[in-house]
């Protein structure tokens, strides 16, 4: 096992000296990204002071340094694991914590108020070299005193001429009518057979979400998506891949094409299909999903709640039977700091799931899968890709942060043991990579581990 710092695995104070670590090599300005340890414990250029132990063949074994050099007030070495614990740490409390993220989310919305209202105001915004226009209507003028809950309804068609899928867009914002909510009805940016789930879309939804989370304050944990036909398509491509964004989702009369079930463990899943809708073979699909969502459900019975109704009698067009999924969804809630995640990354690649995020440095390939699971004070990773970095996004909801946490990695054994401290920095950082308070971060914890 290597020795555990307050950042990352490794042995001992690396190579580099202090005048070699500029910001970018830096953790909070402070801690050697490469190592972890304190830039305090790099030695100078021109005084290399370091003390070795070595063998009789003057090979370096260990670097150890005394209690009094390090970070922490007091230190305990475990000669056998070799693993660094801190007695004490500096950080924020958990009500400092608390403050300071009121107080920066408050700062943000000043700063980004005014471009963020433009695109609602113009219910419309470009990113990525599209554009994207919407159809807004809230149902219920009264406030919920937790918020509006806010739904995104993807509209039928597809690669078809623009007025076919103007029409489409037209007929989605008249197909349902909900008690609740502010209802956001995107017209596609493009006119193509995958138009909701190419990759400018996850970006364009995820900025809508955070533009009503800081201007109209819905509530974050009641977000929804849903779709029909070409929009179903969407909802199964989008819902996986951005099930910590949702409270629930609903598919109708779509097709998943290559998408996978796996990433749906916390995010609740409705189909609804016509059960003569044979056109792409969308009605057999739909009963292998709900086969595999049988399966996992009962191999996991935390995660994985779905409903499916193969609508009798009915085909495409199911008569408004699939409006019965609303009341369904209304009952969820989405929970951003599970206990356990099943991230599978897709096609359109995420650095972010949950409270799980890869660096710029990392790139997986589609279907590469993590799971991690806390367990009181212990949280255990398992990863099928050849990853040995990844950053943990921390909060007192998922573990507490006063206690030392243990951290496993399948296949490489216990790679942290420790505090891990509560920061401003952490929080702002965390608050402006996802204008969401409630999924907001108090600590980041850098991990790298190697094979021994």
């Amino acid at each position: 096992m290597t020795d555990s710092t307050l950042w990352n695995t490794c042995e001992a104070v690396c190579s580099l000296h202090v005048e070699e670590l500029t910001n970018e090599q830096l953790i909070y300005n402070n801690y050697c990204r490469t190592c972890g340890y304190h830039k305090d414990d790099h030695t100078y250029i021109l005084d290399d002071a370091q003390n070795f132990i070595t063998d009789f063949d003057g090979n370096v074994e260990d670097t150890i340094y005394s209690p009094g050099k390090s970070r922490f007030n007091d230190t305990l070495f475990d000669s056998q694991s070799r693993t660094v614990i801190a007695d004490t740490f500096p950080g924020l409390s958990k009500q400092e914590a608390s403050n300071i993220l009121d107080k920066i989310w408050t700062r943000l919305q000043t700063e980004q108020l005014e471009t963020r209202l433009a695109e609602l105001n113009e219910q419309c915004l470009s990113l990525q070299g599209e554009t994207l226009r919407w159809h807004e209507c809230i149902y219920s003028e009264t406030k919920p005193p937790t918020g509006h809950s806010l739904w995104i309804s993807m509209h039928g068609g597809g690669g078809c001429p623009a007025p076919i899928n103007d029409q489409q867009f037209q007929n989605q914002i008249k197909l349902y009518d909900p008690s609740e909510g502010i209802w956001v009805v995107p017209r596609s940016p493009t006119d193509s057979w995958n138009m909701w789930h190419q990759e400018h879309i996850d970006a364009m939804f995820d900025r809508i979400i955070e533009n009503y989370i800081m201007v109209k304050e819905i509530n974050p944990n009641r977000v929804y998506i849903l779709g029909y036909s070409a929009g179903g398509d969407g909802v199964y491509q989008l819902a996986p891949r951005m099930a910590d964004r949702f409270a629930a989702a609903a598919m109708m009369a779509g097709h998943p094409n290559d998408a996978l079930p796996y990433g749906l463990r916390n995010l609740p899943f409705a189909i609804y299909v016509g059960a003569n809708d044979s056109g792409y073979n969308r009605n057999e699909v739909a009963q292998q999903w709900a086969k595999q969502l049988d399966t996992l459900q009962k191999e996991d019975s935390d995660g994985y709640h779905h409903h499916v109704n193969i609508c009798a009698n009915m085909g495409h067009w199911m008569c408004g039977q699939d409006a019965e999924a609303l009341t369904w969804m209304v009952q969820c809630a989405r929970n951003p700091w599970p206990k356990k995640i099943v991230w599978v990354q897709d096609k359109v690649f995420h650095n972010r799931f949950y409270w799980i995020f890869l660096p710029n440095t990392i790139k997986v390939d589609k279907g590469e899968k993590i799971t991690a699971e806390v367990n009181e004070q212990t949280i255990i990773i398992s990863i099928s890709a050849n990853i040995q970095q990844l950053n943990l996004y921390l909060s007192d909801v998922l573990i507490d942060l006063d206690e030392p946490i243990n951290i496993y990695v399948n296949g490489y054994g216990q790679v942290f043991h420790g505090y891990v401290p509560r920061t401003e920095q952490a929080i702002e950082h965390s608050l402006r990579h996802r204008a969401d308070p409630t999924c907001a971060a108090s600590a980041i914890l850098e991990l790298a581990w190697a094979n021994d």
